[in-house]
């Protein structure tokens, strides 16, 4: 799957994100409701769950060689 066919969907989860503000702003404590860098934070800690989420099982795989694990099922 190509990086650009996830823009539309990025955009529509900014979109989202900056509409959700009004509701979590009195949760907020000492930081605005639109605070670009806590947008930018947030998101840098999300791509790195993901990319963790998707590294350590393949890593975790690479380390198995394939025929004992055809031989196994």
């Amino acid at each position: 799957m190509r990086l650009a066919s996830h823009h539309p969907w990025l955009a529509i989860g900014i979109f989202g994100a900056l509409l959700t503000t009004h509701f979590l702003a009195s949760l907020l404590y000492n930081t605005g409701a639109t605070d670009p860098i806590t947008f930018a934070a947030v998101a840098a800690l999300l791509t790195l769950v993901a990319l963790a989420a998707c590294y350590i099982p393949a890593r975790r795989a690479a380390h198995v060689d394939p025929l004992v694990a055809l031989r196994y099922e």
